[in-house]
């Protein structure tokens, strides 16, 4: 991920893939290994088809913005990528895989425009 040859108003975000990896628990939700979804940029898609246990899901939540973004190496969020479903009993382990990356347009993405923000602080 670099920002060469890209405009002030433009950035790059990674596409995500979490996939369930393993299951060592009762899944009541009915997960599978290899069970995903999909985030590219601000809009989360599933297989055709297929279904994500909502619980599993939240927990991956709070981290998936900062695995679209490349950050310094020694930082976790660069080395880590397993989260847990928070159902104890289900043990299932889920892997944040980067894909490739897209470049955004600040002004498609936020309901400020680029133009009126003060970027002198």
């Amino acid at each position: 991920m670099s920002n060469k040859g890209l405009r002030d108003d433009q950035f790059e975000l990674y596409d995500l893939t979490v996939v369930v990896e393993k299951i060592d628990g009762n899944c009541t939700c009915e997960m599978a290994i290899g069970d995903c979804f999909h985030l590219k940029g601000g809009k989360l898609s599933m297989p055709e088809g297929k279904n994500f246990c909502v619980y599993a899901l939240q927990s991956t939540l709070p981290l998936l913005p900062a695995k679209q973004r490349k950050n310094h190496p020694a930082d976790w969020m660069e080395t880590d990528a397993r989260v847990v479903c928070p159902d104890p009993e289900c043990k299932l382990v889920m892997r944040i895989d980067r894909e490739s990356t897209r470049v955004l347009n600040h002004d498609d993405v936020s309901p400020i425009e680029w133009n009126s923000v003060d970027r002198s602080k």
